[in-house]
């Protein structure tokens, strides 16, 4: 069975941008954080961080106990998004990328006689060195080349960082043995559980399970898959459709008290709004969640006519946050949630109100926020607030900048 997927994984990839622009930071343990205060926590680390411990969630308390001399700067997340697209520019002009998974993981298809080893290992070569040679020395990546996506995933995991690895099938089942159950895609500390009350203890248990077992253990279909992928068998996996948009935000001390983080949610959910029109969406439903200081949670939702009106999803949140717990403790976190997402063009028109003026209203308000930047027109509810939850990057979302920064 020929090879046919190429994986890059682009190594510590926030901490590796920075170290990129600051030439006095490479070499030297650096954490990246939201924002510069004592009670956040590390969204990324160099790899100099990572060898004392220090890794994303880390408070910056912690990791100053963990690795002295750590530094800490703040994210850039349209800087990231900016080296993201170069990145793909380098990538592309060695390959064709298949899929880009998120800003720091693309997946290639090797076709033809890309599938051969000798021409497989030549572009993953030349990837690398196109990569130093047009971005920078210090964007380095781990590359992983198998059967199928699953197995190039895997492999480009099993060397970081910088690493280069590739599974035939000849390899297979040995050379995963020595990985653990938590190392490979798609198995999680639950379903590790799961596994090892089905006396799957380690990844040689698992190769040598039957299809039927892994059935059982992972509860249907998703177990079979599993077993092929194992095999370097290519696996048709459903496309997934987007369920939900949404923000959260860890407040500064000086926005922790009830009106400041009414405000900052409500900045959030004209985010979310935005977001939702530019993917051509609705939402039938909203969640909102805040943390407090004392550790304490609380969330509730509400349901609606689907719809993608800024003002409605307004006055939703009011409607919640009037049943909020009344407690002492600040907050500490908040975060809105849109989701029961469909699409605007499949959805029934409501037979109680016309929304055409509403729809217009937020036509203008995007076109004037796109054009003149962000926060040019809001809704007067986010003033406090507006200053905050600054663009983020999640896993797997790489954020549109001319619609997601506030600049």
């Amino acid at each position: 069975m020929a090879l046919r997927s190429l994986y890059v994984d682009f190594d510590s990839y926030f901490a590796s941008v920075e170290q990129q622009l600051r030439p006095e930071l490479r070499g030297k343990p650096i954490g990246v954080v939201p924002v510069m205060a004592e009670t956040t926590c590390c969204i990324a680390a160099s790899y100099e961080a990572k060898r004392f411990g220090v890794k994303t969630g880390t408070r910056v308390s912690d990791a100053r106990k963990l690795c002295r001399g750590i530094q800490f700067v703040e994210a850039r997340p349209a800087v990231y998004v900016e080296y993201h697209h170069k990145l793909v520019e380098a990538v592309e002009s060695c390959i064709h990328i298949d899929s880009v998974l998120s800003i720091d993981e693309m997946l290639c298809e090797l076709t033809g006689s890309m599938k051969q080893y000798e021409r497989a290992t030549t572009i993953g070569r030349q990837i690398k060195e196109t990569i130093a040679n047009r971005v920078g020395t210090e964007l380095r990546c781990s590359i992983g080349i198998a059967p199928n996506p699953f197995l190039a995933k895997t492999a480009s995991e099993m060397r970081k960082p910088n690493g280069f690895v590739v599974i035939d099938l000849q390899d297979l089942p040995n050379c995963l043995f020595s990985l653990n159950l938590r190392d490979l895609c798609g198995i999680g500390e639950a379903m590790e559980r799961r596994l090892r009350e089905h006396g799957i203890n380690t990844v040689e248990d698992l190769c040598n399970a039957s299809k039927y077992k892994l059935r059982k253990a992972w509860g249907g279909i998703e177990g079979e898959r599993m077993h092929a992928r194992l095999r370097g068998e290519l696996v048709y996996t459903p496309p997934t459709r987007r369920a939900t948009v949404g923000h959260s935000h860890v407040l500064p001390p000086e926005l922790r008290s009830e009106e400041a983080s009414f405000s900052v949610l409500n900045k959030l959910l004209q985010k979310a709004a935005m977001r939702l029109r530019s993917y051509g969406l609705v939402a039938g439903a909203l969640l909102i969640r805040l943390k407090y200081i004392d550790g304490r949670s609380w969330d509730t939702k509400i349901g609606f006519d689907p719809t993608s009106d800024t003002l409605e999803f307004l006055h939703a949140l009011s409607r919640l946050w009037a049943v909020r717990p009344k407690t002492k403790a600040g907050p500490l976190a908040v975060a809105v949630t849109l989701f029961n997402l469909s699409e605007e063009k499949s959805c029934s028109l409501s037979l109680f109100k016309n929304d055409r003026s509403c729809e217009r209203l937020n036509a203008l308000i995007d076109k004037l926020n796109l054009r003149y930047g962000k926060n040019t027109v809001y809704f007067g509810g986010a003033q406090i607030g507006l200053e905050a939850a600054p663009m983020r990057i999640a896993f797997t979302h790489i954020p549109d900048v001319t619609i997601e920064s506030d600049e």
